[in-house]
């Protein structure tokens, strides 16, 4: 792109930032400092407020570049992760949504601990919420990098960096001064932006070929250079290696368990008043998801056929640059004024996309941190004070709770570490994505699912539907998913044997799956239900049942 053009697309990021740093300071300057307020925004969002901010979670910058990418780049298999993501959706408004609401105040941690004993339990959901959250927020920066990279003309630049450490800073002062009300209302501007984006995109890919969609698959299939193969199964799993297939079962298997799993997704069902209210924004979030879904795979199809796959390879081998080069042909090419418009508004929507993601994610890690870890590992005399806790004694259930106005002042004292808990998270990402960039986003995605599928799912699941479920199997069922979830990511090729590698150089892929979902969340449901038959504690009967009164009726909700 030409200077001129550059300018037009730095000012129009530079509106988006402004709006939202507005957006962050006006609520910010209203809010209460109460940890109700902070973490689930007083829980006084509507249905459709909340299901445009599900959407806008959902929706991101990563979803939007990584899955054109890949489908772009292998046809029907990259299709799969608008499938996967969408088919999920429906797992949570049968299973999850109500009971979430009914159950839970802030986090997963809260739903559990409602049955089992509790500070062994926040602890080991916190690590995984943490660890989750990290990925998650990786894919997002990974993709906001390589897109400024592409506009600015440096891919693999000094244009990456800045960008992922001036979004990790934006992300900060999102959460530090606005919480889970900003966080809010700017998903809910990006959802409509974004939405209106890919709908731009998918109707100036639908008028190159007159509205025939088979006339745009064909000749994607013709410019990805696999002909028919690009249209079926194969391309880049199944085919006659069976490695490939068990990678792709691995997949589908991460994406549709995962969303369940994901501790911003689990947050947003807390921010609204009743469990008809999340029921309803679930419905909601999945009207607007699929939609979206069938709008990336337009997307990524044009960019097949009017890009060409050796171009987007070029440009970057895990495509995530296809939407950015789509919108520049849509427009009429680099140097004319069209394309260099098109492209602006695609980077802008894309970077308030980033921008309202990592918002949510950051967010609930913090509430992780704050909430589950810090409340459970530090001494009663220093645990900000306000902070109510229920476990086991060796007298039966037994419920503490700490009284107001002690050292800390009230429950400004939460709030305050939950914001030091977000530089800290903001920090670790930043430093991780600047390793990552030549990973696909969507890809890192499929891992933070995977590891989401591996360690919360099953101890929800379990926690909410399973009568017999104790402490014991509770922590089992966390760290049984999580650690083998991590250690079969480490020694993948996701991280070492590959040119596309964390570090090509190395070698110590020992497992050979890139997602470790086929492996880790048979496991996680296998430790909870071992734990619990060999716990020497046995479940408390009152407890579940008080448990599935509250869940299925809302009886005692917060």
């Amino acid at each position: 792109m030409s200077g001129g053009h550059q300018v037009l697309t730095l000012l129009l990021l530079s509106a988006v930032v402004v709006a939202t740093l507005a957006v962050t300071s006006w609520v910010g300057s209203r809010r209460h400092a109460s940890s109700q307020e902070f973490y689930a925004g007083g829980r006084l969002f509507t249905p459709l407020e909340n299901g445009f901010a599900i959407a806008g979670d959902h929706m991101s910058a990563a979803a939007f570049l990584g899955i054109a990418g890949l489908v772009a780049l292998y046809g029907y298999d990259g299709m799969l992760y608008s499938v996967g993501f969408l088919v999920a959706w429906l797992l949570v408004l049968l299973l999850i949504a109500e009971p979430v609401r009914n159950c839970g105040r802030y986090t997963l941690a809260d739903v559990v601990a409602v049955r089992v004993r509790e500070r062994p339990v926040r602890i080991a959901l916190g690590c995984s919420s943490v660890t989750v959250s990290v990925l998650y927020l990786v894919a997002q920066l990974v993709g906001a990098g390589s897109l400024m990279a592409l506009v600015l003309g440096s891919y693999g630049g000094a244009a990456y960096a800045w960008t992922v450490l001036g979004v990790g800073a934006l992300m900060v002062f999102h959460v530090v001064c606005g919480g889970m009300r900003a966080a809010t209302w700017i998903q809910i501007a990006k959802a409509v932006l974004l939405m209106g984006g890919a709908l731009t995109l998918s109707v100036l890919v639908l008028l190159r070929f007159g509205g025939d969609l088979a006339a745009l698959l064909t000749s994607a299939a013709e410019n990805s250079g696999h002909g028919k193969d690009f249209l079926a199964p194969g391309l880049r799993y199944g085919g006659a290696d069976r490695v490939s297939r068990l990678d792709f079962l691995s997949l589908g298997l991460a994406l549709v368990l995962g969303t369940a799993g994901l501790p911003h997704v689990l947050a947003r069902f807390c921010t609204v008043p009743t469990a008809r209210a999340a029921r309803r924004s679930a419905v909601w979030a999945i009207g607007l998801i699929g939609s979206f879904s069938l709008m990336t795979i337009v997307i990524g199809a044009g960019a097949a056929a009017l890009v060409g796959t050796d171009a987007v390879r070029r440009s970057s081998a895990a495509g995530n640059t296809a939407v950015p080069l789509l919108s520049v042909e849509l427009g009429g090419g680099a140097h004319a004024t069209g394309g260099a418009a098109v492209v602006a508004l695609v980077a802008a929507v894309a970077f308030a996309s980033v921008l309202a993601a990592v918002a949510g994610v950051t967010l609930a890690a913090s509430a992780a941190m704050t909430h589950d870890l810090y409340a459970s590992l530090t001494p009663r005399r220093d645990r900000p004070d306000g902070w109510s806790q229920t476990g086991w004694s060796r007298e039966g259930w037994s419920r503490r709770t700490w009284s107001q106005g002690g050292r800390r002042g009230g429950p400004k004292g939460e709030v305050a570490v939950a914001r030091a808990a977000a530089v800290v998270i903001g920090a670790v990402a930043v430093g991780l994505s600047l390793s990552a960039r030549e990973l696909n986003v969507a890809f890192l995605l499929g891992l933070a699912f995977a590891v989401a599928a591996s360690a919360n799912l099953p101890v929800l699941l379990y926690a909410l539907f399973w009568r017999r479920f104790t402490t014991c199997g509770a922590v089992c069922s966390v760290y049984g998913g999580l650690l083998p979830a991590v250690a079969l990511v480490v020694f993948s090729p996701v991280v070492s044997g590959g040119p596309q590698s964390l570090f090509p150089g190395r070698d110590f892929a020992y497992f050979p799956l890139e997602n470790p979902g086929l492996v880790s969340i048979p496991l996680g449901f296998l430790a909870g239900w071992l734990g619990t038959l060999l716990s020497h504690w046995s479940a408390d009967p009152a407890r579940h049942a008080e448990t599935e009164v509250r869940s299925l009726t809302g009886a005692g909700a917060v």
